[in-house]
């Protein structure tokens, strides 16, 4: 075992407070007292970074949602994702961040926001997060 400090990539990794919740843009929901809606949104090309290494992670970001009177705009939300480029955060925190952002901005009645990221040392993670608006659940920071 090397007594050598660990290699950590130097890149300019940004923090969590640069992404910024004002992208994204709403839409009205017009058939929301006719019927509910799931909507099923996937960004297959998500990336951040390791905030321990700096290196690349890459995933898919699955949000399902049941609208309440808002639906987001699509190129606003890709536009708030590509925010996440060089953020350093770990999976856990990242799908719980974009849930967080999402219920705020759409107060929906009901969301799911699931990442499903890519190998790394042969192992893969998925991490789920639920919202269910009206039940008491609080939007934590």
């Amino acid at each position: 075992m090397s007594n050598q400090p660990e290699k950590r990539v130097k890149n300019n990794i940004k923090t969590l407070d640069t992404v910024k919740i004002d992208v994204l843009k709403t839409i009205d929901y017009k058939y929301n007292k006719i019927r509910d809606i799931d909507i099923t949104i996937q960004q297959p090309e998500f990336t951040s970074v390791c905030p321990m290494t700096g290196l690349p992670d890459f995933g898919c970001i699955i949000i399902r949602y049941i609208p309440n009177n808002k639906i987001v705009e699509l190129k606003s939300l890709k536009f708030y994702m590509l925010q996440y480029r060089n953020v350093g955060i770990f999976y856990e925190h990242v799908v719980n961040n974009i849930l967080n952002d999402l219920a705020k901005a759409l107060d929906p009645k009901w969301m799911e926001v699931s990442g499903n990221f890519t190998a790394r040392g042969g192992i893969t993670t998925k991490v789920t997060v639920e919202y269910n608006g009206g039940n008491g659940n609080t939007l934590a920071i």
